[in-house]
């Protein structure tokens, strides 16, 4: 049976979800990974409204959608995160409140504890997001970064989302950290670290996108094989390396879109990730869950891309095989 075949809605969350569900529906996707921004999905009206987590789920059910998981990226971020003015954009006023940093990083984490409650009465088991990072701005060594100060910033990951994760268990949900840059976990030596400074939890995992680790020159399919019990849910996303001689793999202050940069993301198909081997690879670990795409293309139409993608998407995903395919000719 094919996985489901799901659109996050986080480069979407301009519309509203009824516009959202129909364009959905058009496209061809079985479902929608609902961001908590916008009016996609509200984590305060959740837990506030009886109602409300019923009443979303009739506006997908409307147009036949599944929802496997809801996303909370934006919030996530502010956790770890040394905070500055750039956050008030990415963050509902009542976690930025009057932008104190610390008072952002406290109020963050509490609204990450009522993400996994409101996913709880939605439904869901996998809340997706970024964990933000005290450290990131150390990954380049100079001035010289001694060893203990990557420990303190792992330890103090540990101290302040050990409480969040407290709570998901509680509700019987799974945090899946989107493996990114400028989070805590970026690559797979990253990735292991979180783990150890967590105790290995089995509330947090990881949702998989293969396009955050490609242009770093991590193969996305080792991330697989390195995790098979860690891969709570997956993004299917691509990049591709543009380096000519003049930009540099560290983008150059350009941002996302600018055809000077040394890399950039694409839609699915149009990158270099090897979709064929990961979709192997999941078959390998017994991934059943749903195939998300997260469209992101600055030199696309988005409609045009998401349609695209999801076509790409439900051409290339296909169950393993149940039975060896020389077992005809095993003795009997």
């Amino acid at each position: 049976m094919a996985r489901p075949v799901t659109l996050f809605t986080g480069q979407w969350a301009d519309l509203p979800l009824d516009d959202m569900t129909r364009q959905a529906r058009d496209f061809g996707y079985d479902g929608l990974e609902l961001a908590c921004w916008g009016d996609h999905f509200d984590v305060a009206q959740a837990l506030a409204d009886d109602g409300y987590t019923e009443s979303k789920r009739e506006q997908l059910e409307r147009f036949d959608l599944q929802c496997h998981a809801i996303s909370a990226h934006l919030v996530g971020q502010a956790v770890c995160d040394p905070i500055d003015a750039r956050h008030k954009s990415i963050l509902p006023a009542h976690v930025w409140g009057d932008g104190n940093p610390q008072g952002v990083n406290q109020r963050a984490a509490e609204e990450m504890k009522n993400t996994a409650r409101a996913a709880q009465r939605f439904g869901v088991e996998v809340v997706n997001g970024f964990t933000g990072s005290g450290i990131w701005h150390l990954l380049y060594s100079f001035p010289p970064v001694p060893e203990s100060m990557i420990e303190a910033g792992f330890a103090e990951f540990a101290k302040r989302w050990n409480p969040i994760l407290d709570v998901f268990g509680e509700c019987g949900v799974k945090f899946a950290l989107e493996v990114h840059p400028t989070e805590i976990a970026f690559d797979i030596h990253t990735a292991h670290r979180a783990l150890e400074a967590i105790g290995h939890r089995e509330e947090f995992g990881f949702n998989f996108d293969p396009s955050h680790l490609i242009w770093q020159g991590v193969d996305p399919v080792e991330f697989i094989r390195e995790f098979p019990d860690r891969i709570y849910h997956v993004h299917i996303k691509d990049a591709i390396v543009t380096l000519n001689g003049r930009s540099g793999i560290l983008s150059s202050h350009l941002n996302f879109g600018d055809a000077r940069r040394g890399w950039d993301f694409r839609s699915p198909g149009r990158g270099g990730v090897n979709f064929e081997e990961i979709i192997r690879a999941l078959n390998d670990i017994n991934y059943q869950g749903p195939l998300s795409v997260e469209w992101e293309d600055a030199r696309m139409n988005r409609e045009h891309g998401a349609r695209e993608a999801c076509e790409f998407v439900k051409k290339l995903d296909f169950a393993p095989s149940n039975v060896a395919f020389d077992a005809a000719f095993a003795e009997s």
